[in-house]
């Protein structure tokens, strides 16, 4: 089963992504800060189960760009959505692999969008 990694430190907001989320067929794991996820990643059964991650711009540790770097360095074919808060650009965000939504527009989009790269995610490994 493919799992999503959903790094959060917030448990409201988490539990509503996830709430989000468990409507697909997949498994979310959740964490609270970037070296957590960083070592999950390095965790061969978790990361060959691994179809996406979701970050915020801010995560506790190393920054969302820095992250989201780390992240693509290591994983290449994971994408990642970075949920940002209103006013905040994609700007730090230019790989192909990577989303940038604002949170205002989560909760009418993610489920489409997550879908959507999910399968563009199994399609690279295929």
């Amino acid at each position: 089963m493919t799992t999503i990694l959903l790094v959060d430190d917030d448990p409201l907001q988490a539990h509503l992504v996830m709430s989000l989320l468990g409507r697909q067929s997949v498994a979310v794991r959740r964490v609270n800060d970037a070296g957590e996820a960083l070592c999950l990643i390095e965790e061969p059964d978790f990361a060959g189960k691994l179809g996406l991650v979701i970050s915020g711009h801010h995560t506790m540790g190393i920054g969302g760009p820095a992250f989201v770097a780390e992240v693509r360095s290591r994983m290449p074919a994971v994408p990642v959505l970075v949920l940002g808060m209103n006013g905040e650009v994609p700007a730090n965000y230019a790989d192909d692999h990577v989303v940038f939504l604002p949170r205002h527009l989560v909760w009418e989009q993610m489920a489409g969008l997550t879908s959507r790269m999910l399968a563009h995610a199994r399609s690279q490994v295929a």
